[in-house]
């Protein structure tokens, strides 16, 4: 092996070594502000936390606009599709946050692994891809493992499972619309169009709904680190797939369900029963192997829009 090949392959590690390290930080810190988030639901109405979610995390996605190229950067020719892009990752993102409110963390987050699985499902008859016979086995044991988690006919499916799996469908078409524009806009201008967005109707939403003023400095921290901790979290993501291939990545994702069920257990004393675990797992295989074979199959056909992901 020559001095270059080496080098070539120390660099390569170098790489994937970084974008694991900054993988794992960001879904260590998306579980601290999904954590935060259930903390603050029971004192504090969704449209407050949207609004401190996405007002907060403006100012330093502003500061990184204006570090890379400005105001200018900014313009688009897609005003449309950034409208429904941010239209339905602020419903689902409110979906989100309500359920959290509304039943343990560890439950809600195992519901919106489903996301992935819906997305491959809707890219189909929305981008017009292929998908084979051993993905959509793939989608369907991954259902499977979704309505062992909700338990349909008893009483853990009711209005907060339900939200949580339209919020999983809300991921999927965001990240389906994401892809679309990502084929002529930067993935910082579709964070800062989606975040102002829900900046708006979240002040719009909080005159609306009624103000809660925070009787703490605990509070007022909490509301804020929604918003920073929020933000971190999408900039390390971001940094994360420049550095490492998907295939990856993608896994690490799943640690989410680790963190958020210990800070849980932690905080408020839950354990998951094992019908949790079990779907979890089924969920969580079937989407390793979704982009085990997504993976394979890019490198004999290279897909036209590269696949970003993220959090609404």
């Amino acid at each position: 092996m020559t001095d270059a090949s080496v080098s070539e392959k120390s660099s390569h590690l170098s790489k994937n070594g970084l974008g694991i390290a900054t993988m794992c930080l960001s879904v260590l810190l998306f579980a601290f502000m999904d954590t935060t988030v259930k903390w603050l639901g029971d004192g504090y109405p969704t449209s407050q936390i949207v609004f401190f979610r996405c007002g907060v995390a403006l100012v330093p996605i502003f500061i990184l606009v204006m570090m890379n190229g400005g105001l200018v950067t900014l313009k688009t020719q897609r005003p449309l599709v950034h409208l429904m892009r941010s239209t339905i990752s602020i419903v689902t993102m409110s979906l989100i946050f309500w359920s959290f409110s509304q039943m343990r963390l560890a439950d809600a987050i195992a519901i919106l692994f489903a996301a992935p699985l819906l997305m491959t499902a809707l890219s189909v008859p929305l981008l017009g891809e292929r998908v084979g016979i051993r993905r959509w086995i793939a989608v369907c044991v991954g259902f499977v493992g979704v309505l062992i988690v909700v338990n349909p006919g008893s009483s853990v499916f009711d209005w907060a499972s339900m939200a949580a799996l339209l919020a999983a469908a809300g991921m999927a078409l965001a990240m389906i619309i994401t892809r679309k524009l990502s084929a002529t806009e930067t993935a910082l201008t579709i964070t800062f169009w989606l975040t102002l967005s829900g900046a708006i109707v979240g002040a719009i939403w909080v005159y609306l709904d009624g103000w809660v003023m925070p009787m703490a400095t605990l509070d007022w921290a909490l509301l804020i680190g929604v918003g920073l901790v929020g933000a971190i979290a999408q900039l390390t993501m971001t940094i994360a797939f420049r550095h490492a291939e998907v295939a990856i990545l993608a896994p690490l994702d799943y640690l989410a369900i680790i963190w958020t069920t210990l800070l849980a257990y932690w905080i408020w004393g839950e354990i998951p029963v094992l019908r949790v675990f079990i779907g979890a797992a089924i969920v969580i295989a079937s989407g390793i192997y979704i982009v085990h074979r997504e993976t394979r199959v890019a490198k004999v056909r290279p897909v036209k829009t590269p696949k970003l992901r993220g959090r609404v």
